[in-house]
This record gives structure tokens, C-alpha cells and sequence, in this order.
């Protein structure tokens, strides 16, 4: 018996990108492309003081039509001669994708982070809308959690955001919901040859666009996280550079020479497991305010710095800190007011040397400020759309494999690592948040890791704080807590010594 929502016959509602796609091409039995929120919630002030599996279905359930990725499934075209698509799930049901469950007593912060990583090392089933939500009861203080997974091909952190703040409330009483259903344009399910036909006459296309695009992809390859640490890349950056600064002098030479970045091997930077690790905690966002005035830098700075002091004593703990700085990809929005409410990926990335290799924290804070300034000035010279570009350079027919073949590439000890690892600050909500109300307490943000880059740290603001979730693989290291607390001590660090700034 099916007791989900209703929501359609298996109507096309729109093709993926190469960027989409790309997420769901480097899954395989180790590789997981989904994103997780941790959400504490305090539900003291909920109608009977709980929050209950009921009050999360009933929250979805009205609110569904906002959400349409909830709805959408993956629907392959065959022969893999284009992108899939995304049609309406005829059999959808809500009670597969919204589910309780709970910690023994006395559920301790560590119980809750051996649950979510035992929830993110599992796939999302590719037959269903690629997302899920847990209930997770009996925390400590009476506390209670969501955990949302859902799949990096349908949001990036800011659409992300989106769903967030439909499923969220500035109340406690929670909000009127309109009833308008959101206008996608869908067609109807033309079967697997007409989706084989669609494929077919889309290939011309796809080429003539592929070939236009290569000047400026090329130009800008050597920044293109997922290539950029293959043999030759970076001599074509450096080439191109040159062939750029001959035709424009009045270009900054510092703007030419992010391709010379060079991430050295860690133990970081290796195939990973199947098993995650994740640790989250908290920092004060008026303390990190505090430095970032009296040091005359930005709060993303600070991040920075704080996220260098993390991974320089994690990796000095194991006994694999380098000579130089490790390479941090930071991924950057690049969507529009015209983006909004149309989910899937719109994102760029930024790279940039994080200073593990300074051991004085205000030393590093000052090197942190002047290498972003420097990568954002970089990045400022990019399209914003390159690297969606090169995802399209690839013709579906083979776009799996190579992208599987470039991720392991980042992971094989005989060449420089892509990058060393994923650092994000992703700005929150200034104000508290409802859930079927219940406060949000804090939310902590759980990524992807993948072949060759097994580290991700990611904070999230929220009204007074930043929640840190920090996702590794658990067979490279057993001590990723170290980088939590790191962080606490560097600013507590830079707090103490903010006079000599």
C-alpha cells in the first residue's frame, strides 16, 4: 500500500547539466555524492513539548509542492548518449523518505556523530527522489535532530538554503503555506527510445557548443578543481597565462599565477573507504566578529585561518604535515536572482594556500588574509560559467568514465593531489528558526569527500554562531576530532593577542 503524495504520471521536468551530472558520475561503492544537514532541534516549546515523526511527515507533506527536487527521480537515457533527466515520481511515498529513529541512553554528542556517519556512508537509492530525512530521537537535554540527505546533482549550498528555509519557520507557530503549486515545465514521458531519439538529436548541438567553449575553458583550465592536477594541466595554465599576458599587459601578473598552485601529497589525499567520519561543534560568531575587527580582515579570513590551524595540527598529529601550504578548494555561488527556486548546481570554485605550514597564529591569520584577497581577485577575472563549461566539453556517451578516471587520477600517489581538501563558509540565518515548533538549536553541515580529496570542512553561520561539520574518511585517520578543537584554540589564540594587532 503506497501512502505517499500523489504527484504525477512520470513527466519529464528537466534534463541535468554536465555539472549535475558530474556528481552522480563519480558515485561508485566508495563515492558518495550527497550532502547532509544535522538540524539540533529543541522542541520544549512544540505542542506537547516533542517533536514527532508525525509533525516531519505533516511538515512535508504541506509543503511538497515547494520542494519539487523531493518529488523528482532520476530517469537514464539509454546507451548513456546524453545527461539523464529528472521526471515527476509516480510512485512517490513519504513514508520511505522521512523516517525516525533513536539513541540509546544517554545520547551523547558522540552517539549522534556515530549515527550520522553510519547514515552518510550508505547511497541514496537511484530508483527513488535522492533524498532522505531521519527523526533522531533521544538526544541529551531532551534535545531532538533532523538529518536531511540529499543529492549534490539536485542542490548546491545555496539552493540548499532554499529548501531550508521552506522547511524551516521565522515562528514557532509555524506560517500559512500558499497553495499555488510551483510552474515547471514538464512534458510527457516519451519512453526509453524517445528519450534514445532526444539524445541523438541533441549530440550535434552539444559538439558545436563543446567546441565553442574551448578557448575560454582552456584559458582557464588549470582552475578546474577536477583536472586541475593532471600531467600537463598546469604547464597549459602556465602557457595560456603567458599568451594572456602578452595580449593584455595592463593585467596583474598575480592574477595569472594561481595555476603554479601546487598541492603536495598528504595522507589526505589517497582513495578513500566507504566509511565516514564526522565531527561538528561550535564556535562563537561574535568572538570570530571580535578578531576579524581588530585585525582589519573579513570573517571568511578568519574562517580560514582558523580551518589552517585545524588541519596543520591534524596533520602534525599523524605525522604528515608538509614543508608548504596545502591547497583548499572553496566553492563559490555564482547564482542569480534569476536562479532562484530552480535548484540543480550553480557553482565555481576558488583555490587557495592555506598557511599550515606557518606556526604563528597571528602569522597565519595575516597570510590567510592576503592569499583570499589575491584568490578572489583571480577568481574575479573568471567567467563564472567555466566550470560548468568544462563538464560540457565531455560527451555524455563518455562522461562516467572520465570522470571516474580523473577522480581516481587525484588519488594516485604518482601525481600532485587536484587539491588537498574542501573548506566552505556558507553564510546562515541571522534570526531562530521553527521546525513543527521546535527551535533550531544548530545546524551543522555534513559534505562530500571523495577519491584523492578526503577532508571537507564546512561551517555554517547562525544567528550568534558558526557550526563547524567536518567529514573525513574514517580509515585514513581515527583522530578528525583533533581539528574542532584546533580551531577553538587558534582563536582563542587570536582573542588573547588582538591587542598587538
Amino acid at each position: 500500500m503506497n501512502d505517499g503524495v500523489e504527484t504525477g504520471s512520470g513527466r519529464l521536468v528537466r534534463q541535468l547539466t554536465g555539472l549535475d551530472a558530474e556528481f552522480l558520475a563519480i558515485e561508485d561503492d566508495r563515492n558518495f555524492a550527497h550532502v547532509s544537514g544535522l538540524a539540533v532541534l529543541d522542541p520544549s516549546g512544540a505542542a506537547g513539548g516533542a517533536i514527532t515523526l508525525a509533525d516531519v511527515r505533516g511538515l512535508v507533506e504541506e509543503r511538497i509542492h515547494l520542494l519539487p527536487p523531493f518529488r523528482w527521480r532520476l530517469e537514464e537515457v539509454p546507451l548513456g548518449l546524453d545527461h539523464p533527466w529528472w521526471i515527476e515520481d509516480p510512485d512517490f511515498d513519504i513514508s520511505y523518505h522521512v523516517r525516525e529513529l533513536a539513541l540509546p541512553p544517554p545520547g551523547t554528542d558522540a552517539q549522534l556523530a556515530t549515527q550520522v556517519e553510519r547514515i552518510i556512508s550508505r547511497p541514496l537509492d537511484r530508483s527513488r527522489p535522492l533524498w532522505e530525512m531521519y527523526l533522531i530521537q533521544g538526544l541529551e537535554g531532551g534535545l531532538a535532530a533532523t538529518l536531511t540527505k540529499i543529492h549534490h546533482s539536485v542542490v548546491d549550498g545555496v539552493s540548499g538554503a532554499e529548501i531550508l528555509a521552506i522547511l524551516f519557520d521565522l515562528e514557532p507557530g509555524g506560517r500559512e503555506v500558499p497553495q499555488e503549486p510551483v510552474a515547471f515545465e514538464t512534458s510527457d514521458h516519451p519512453g526509453s527510445l524517445g528519450l534514445l531519439a532526444k539524445g541523438a538529436a541533441a549530440l550535434p548541438g552539444r559538439v558545436i557548443r563543446g567546441i565553442s567553449r574551448v578557448p575560454e575553458t582552456v584559458v582557464n583550465i588549470a582552475d578546474v578543481p577536477p583536472i586541475r592536477g593532471l600531467p600537463g594541466v598546469r604547464s597549459l595554465g602556465v602557457a595560456t597565462g603567458r599568451v594572456r599576458r602578452l595580449v593584455d599587459r595592463d593585467r596583474d601578473p598575480g592574477e595569472l599565477g594561481r595555476s603554479g598552485l601546487t598541492a603536495p601529497r598528504t595522507l589526505l589525499n589517497d582513495r578513500i573507504s566507504a566509511h565516514r567520519h564526522f565531527s561538528f561543534g561550535t564556535l562563537s560568531l561574535d568572538e570570530v566578529k571580535t578578531v576579524k575587527d581588530a585585525y582589519g580582515v573579513k570573517v571568511n579570513d578568519v574562517v580560514m585561518s582558523l580551518s589552517a590551524a585545524g588541519v596543520r595540527e591534524f596533520l602534525r598529529a599523524n605525522d604528515d604535515l608538509p614543508d608548504d601550504p596545502i591547497i583548499a578548494m572553496v566553492p563559490v555561488s555564482v547564482r542569480g536572482d534569476e536562479d532562484v527556486g530552480t535548484f540543480g548546481n550553480r557553482v565555481s570554485a576558488m583555490m587557495a594556500a592555506l598557511p599550515t605550514d606557518l606556526p604563528d597564529a597571528v602569522e597565519r591569520l595575516r597570510c590567510a588574509s592576503a592569499e583570499m584577497s589575491v584568490a578572489k581577485k583571480h577568481h574575479a577575472t573568471q567567467p563564472s560559467h567555466f566550470i560548468a563549461d568544462a563538464t560540457e566539453l565531455v560527451p555524455p556517451v563518455v562522461f562516467s568514465r572520465a570522470a571516474r578516471v580523473v577522480s581516481e587520477l587525484g588519488a594516485n600517489s604518482r601525481l600532485s593531489p587536484h587539491f588537498n581538501l574542501i573548506v566552505s563558509n556558507v553564510p546562515g540565518p541571522p534570526m531562530p528558526l521553527y521546525m513543527a515548533g521546535a527551535r533550531l538549536a544548530s545546524h551543522y553541515p555534513a559534505s562530500v569527500i571523495m577519491d584523492g580529496v578526503g577532508l571537507n570542512v564546512t561551517v555554517l553561520s547562525y544567528i550568534d554562531r558558526l557550526d563547524i561539520g567536518i567529514v573525513g574518511d574514517r580509515d585514513l585517520a581515527s583522530n578528525f576530532d583533533l581539528l574542532v578543537e584546533a580551531m577553538r584554540g587558534e582563536l582563542a589564540e587570536l582573542l588573547r593577542r588582538a591587542p598587538e594587532a
